[in-house]
């Protein structure tokens, strides 16, 4: 699973956030990035809590009040942080030898908590190797995410070993039984099918770790970055990456060197920052390229460039030879543009299955029509996981088949974080 090589990135690079090259770094750049600080979508902390629900107020407690301390860095340099997150030890770690009544106590008690504290919670994976994968656990692990919105969680479809093919139609299974569960199949957008994805990423819902805890990392909204520079670039590529991995750099460096703070306040381990180019609603992804393309709609031709000049770009920072996505990310469903385009049948899987072999987006917030079925659901899981495996990056399947939709029908999603859109038949 790479779980000591990623650690030992994230611990090489949060001590070069504070060495002198990174503050003249800083203090070169401080102006432009102060004009307009990017959004800081998650500072997400990775907690070991014990098995023994008698202390899990209390732990959930200090990680919270840890949270609260980073974030308060971060907002009192002017930045806004739009959430705070917990990311315990994975499922399949922390519920081994429970029983299912404990198992269903232990999490419905932490998706209290988060609730309470207004924070969403990860479980992690529900297994971690291919030898692990039984029904009674999956069945349990769909039933604890139906149960708690708070909670989200993945199922690791392939690793350094290839495919493990029990684990993605586990995951159809679970993504057939949150479509069936939850309020308008929304269930679905708190649950990924993870290829290839190390431990340690601060973005949910494909957020784990084994051990030991007591870390954070920061996530940015990095779309804001790409937007704003590809409306300087006149159209021209090259100008674009400049004006990218500039702006990219002046904003990482400064967000590094107040990770290294929190890290000094909180004594917990700063891991670093996830740079990919997340997009929210109306702060769109798909915008800053049609930028580019001189106003043709997203997925026209040179599309496909665009996205593997962003991935240069995201990978050439310092930042990205650690865990975490660090890549483009094209999530339909979240992106205004997107969910647009998709809507009007101008995009779909295999459009974004061909830009997930050139950067790290896999299948993301894909609605579908709700007559899809189990087998067809692993499928699609299993491309993903056939091209992560392929190529030895990170890709994920977040589908979100729709119960009682078909295609033409459009979306009734009553999510703030979901855009609404027609479906299109399955091809």
């Amino acid at each position: 699973m790479r779980r000591r090589s990623s650690t030992l990135r994230w611990r090489i690079f949060s001590k070069c956030l504070v060495c002198g090259l990174l503050a003249s770094c800083i203090s070169a750049s401080g102006a432009s990035a102060a004009a307009q600080k990017v959004k800081i979508r998650a500072v997400t902390a990775f907690v070991q809590f014990d098995r023994n629900r008698a202390h899990l107020a209390e732990q959930f407690g200090d990680a919270l009040a840890t949270l609260q301390k980073a974030k308060n860095v971060f907002t009192s340099a002017g930045y806004e942080v739009q959430t705070i997150r917990i990311t315990p030890q994975a499922f399949g770690v922390l519920t081994h030898g429970l029983s299912r009544n404990e198992i269903l106590a232990f999490y419905s008690e932490l998706a209290d908590l988060a609730k309470k504290a207004g924070i969403p919670s990860a479980i992690g994976p529900a297994f971690l190797h291919a030898e692990d994968v039984d029904t009674k656990t999956v069945d349990i692990y769909a039933e604890v995410l139906a149960a708690h919105p708070e909670l989200n969680g993945c199922l690791i479809v392939a690793d350094e070993n290839g495919v493990n093919w029990p684990a993605v139609h586990a995951a159809a299974r679970v993504m057939k039984y949150l479509e069936e569960h939850t309020a308008h199949s929304q269930g679905n957008f708190q649950f990924a099918a993870a290829a290839e994805v190390a431990d340690y990423f601060p973005f949910y819902p494909a957020s784990y770790f084994v051990t030991p805890g007591k870390q954070f990392a920061v996530a940015i909204e990095g779309a804001d970055i790409a937007n704003e520079a590809f409306s300087h670039a006149k159209g021209d590529l090259e100008t674009a990456r400049k004006e990218f991995a500039k702006s990219l750099a002046e904003q990482t460096a400064a967000i590094g060197a107040l990770g290294a703070q929190a890290k000094a306040d909180t004594k917990w381990e700063f891991l670093g920052i996830d740079t990919s180019t997340a997009p929210l609603g109306n702060v769109s992804i798909a915008a800053a390229f049609e930028s580019l393309l001189g106003g043709a709609p997203f997925g026209s031709a040179g599309t496909l460039s665009i996205a593997s000049m962003i991935t240069d770009v995201l990978h050439a920072q310092p930042r990205s030879a650690g865990s975490g996505y660090s890549g483009l990310m094209l999530p339909v469903l979240e992106d205004s543009r997107l969910a647009q385009r998709w809507g009007e049948g101008r995009l779909g899987i295999d459009q974004l299955l061909q830009y997930s072999a050139v950067c790290g987006t896999g299948l993301d917030t894909i609605p579908l029509p709700g007559d899809v079925s189990e087998d067809q659901l692993a499928r699609i899981v299993g491309d993903v996981a056939t091209l992560a495996a392929k190529l030895n990056k990170p890709l994920t399947a977040r589908l979100l088949p729709i119960a009682g939709k078909k295609a033409g029908d459009k979306t009734e999603l009553d999510s703030p974080f979901l855009q609404n859109t027609t479906l299109q038949p399955l091809r």
